[in-house]
């Protein structure tokens, strides 16, 4: 009988939640020279010599220096901020920054670092967090005034106790939040971050895009089954139960929820009930894509998930970039089966 991704539930020790923080695991030999630059982009070479500044200044600030009675002081953290679209290497170039930093060092998305902070407590998380030499956030994204406050607080006491902070997002510090929040107190926690940042643009097409064809037609219920079975480790579940079950748990799960996993078919696919079904789904995504676990379905494509609705929302870009990961998946899906 093929396994189901709704009969998994994985349990998660707090404790254990920053030991997982590092990148995922098609990022783990990548490194500043196997980054190509495009010659059409210059601001790509320049994000690459920016990123090797920022490893050679965030090494140092760990050496302290002298204060007056002989005793070392703690430098602050220094910052970097590499904004750009979808698939132009950003996630290459802060992977590269972490390879590049001594131990002990922590690689996470913004979403998994809330979650970490939600898990472990304010204090425990500053404290774990505060003797590393560095922070990688990927994907920053500031959806509501909590998570604005709280990021914005740790990164100040992090940064406070020598620790940099290098993160990736497709919006300006300044720009996080616009459009959706007009409260006093958002926006003098943004000029906070924006304060904490050198920022660099990263220019380029989606990479993911690039010469490639539409989503897969999505197979029959039939062929979905046939394909399931015959593949060692795949899952197969229906879309609505899938939802619900992710409903059940924490979405600090969802990567165990995903380990070890071939291949992951999902049968009637169909557009997102709701606002709070499809941020559950963006969190999968991320999650099989850092996996690099291929997707195929039935009934609708994948880049119809998110309504026309949503994608016109404050969540915008966390959909497109959802979308264009689980199509990345699908098609290799196509390929691999």
């Amino acid at each position: 009988m093929t396994a189901r991704l709704c009969d998994r539930n994985p349990m998660v020790a707090p404790e254990a939640l920053i030991d997982e923080m590092v990148p995922p695991s098609t990022f783990d030999t990548v490194s500043f020279d196997s980054y190509i630059p495009d010659p059409a982009e210059p601001s790509q070479a320049q994000a690459v010599s920016k990123a090797r500044d920022f490893v050679a200044r965030a090494s140092k600030v760990r050496g302290g220096k002298r204060g007056l009675f002989s005793r070392k002081s703690t430098a602050q953290g220094v910052g970097l901020y590499l904004d750009g679209g979808f698939g132009v290497g950003k996630t290459h170039l802060l992977a590269s920054i972490y390879h590049s930093m001594p131990e002990p060092k922590a690689f996470a998305t913004f979403v998994e670092v809330t979650h970490v902070v939600g898990a472990l407590g304010f204090v425990n998380a500053v404290e774990r967090l505060s003797d590393h030499t560095v922070l990688c956030i990927d994907e920053f994204e500031l959806d509501d005034p909590g998570d604005t406050m709280l990021v914005s607080r740790l990164l100040t006491e992090l940064t406070a106790k020598g620790v940099s902070i290098a993160a990736t997002s497709n919006t300006l510090p300044g720009q996080l939040g616009e459009g959706r929040f007009a409260a006093q107190d958002f926006l003098r926690e943004i000029r906070k971050l924006s304060a904490v940042f050198e920022t660099i643009r990263v220019d380029g097409p989606d990479y993911r895009h690039r010469d490639l064809p539409p989503a897969p037609e999505p197979r029959s219920d039939a062929e979905l089954a046939e394909v399931a079975d015959s593949t060692p480790d795949a899952t197969l579940d229906d879309f609505d139960a899938l939802c619900e079950h992710l409903s059940t748990l924490h979405p600090s799960k969802y990567k165990d929820l995903v380990a070890g996993i071939s291949l992951v078919c999902i049968r009637g696919v169909h557009p997102a009930k709701d606002q709070s079904v499809a941020l559950r789904l963006v969190v999968l995504a991320d999650r099989l894509y850092d996996a690099n676990i291929p997707v195929t379905v039935s009934g609708s494509k994948l880049d119809e998930i998110f309504t026309e609705e949503m994608l016109a929302g404050g969540y915008r870009k966390k959909y497109l970039r959802a979308t264009s990961r689980l199509l990345a998946l699908s098609r290799f899906a196509e390929s691999a089966v």
